[in-house]
């Protein structure tokens, strides 16, 4: 058996590449690192030291949009961010680019879900500490964003 580390990159196809960086730089502030012309380019995270997060393919407009449930595919991407703050402020920005579709709190994570132009899902979610897990069980509830940082406090 080998080990796998974590995700170190994911590539989309999408409809017009160059407006697929707007929304990931706008929302979830990446930087291209690369570019191949204007249909092909690479991003990174903002707090990653990968050589890149993100390849967006550009495959033109007529391009059906991704499915759930009755098509082959890939039904999301997962980003974790540091602090429980970063997921707050993760959320206004997610709401004000109107991609915000979800939250939950699964216990072991407290997440967002939202959909860029494409129709592509993606998660940003903060991890609770491991020593919770037990305690608070694991499944899909309502996400209390504001709860959950009045009990931590700011700093975590």
């Amino acid at each position: 058996m080998f080990t796998v580390k974590r995700l170190n990159h994911a590539v989309l196809y999408v409809r017009d590449a160059k407006k697929a960086v707007e929304f990931y730089h706008d929302v979830l502030g990446f930087e291209v690192v690369e570019a191949m012309g204007d249909r092909a380019f690479f991003l990174r995270a903002n707090g990653s030291d990968n050589h890149h997060d993100l390849g967006l393919f550009g495959i033109g407009e007529e391009a059906p949009p991704p499915g759930h449930g009755d098509r082959v595919g890939l039904y999301h991407l997962a980003w974790e961010v540091e602090s429980l703050p970063d997921l707050a402020r993760a959320r206004e920005e997610l709401a004000e680019a109107q991609a915000l579709t979800g939250e939950s709190d699964h216990g072991n994570s407290l997440s967002l879900y939202a959909q860029d132009r494409d129709g592509n899902e993606f998660e940003v979610f903060w991890m609770v500490p491991r020593e919770e897990w037990e305690q608070r069980g694991f499944g899909t509830r309502p996400l209390d964003l504001a709860g959950e940082l009045a009990r931590r406090g700011p700093g975590r």
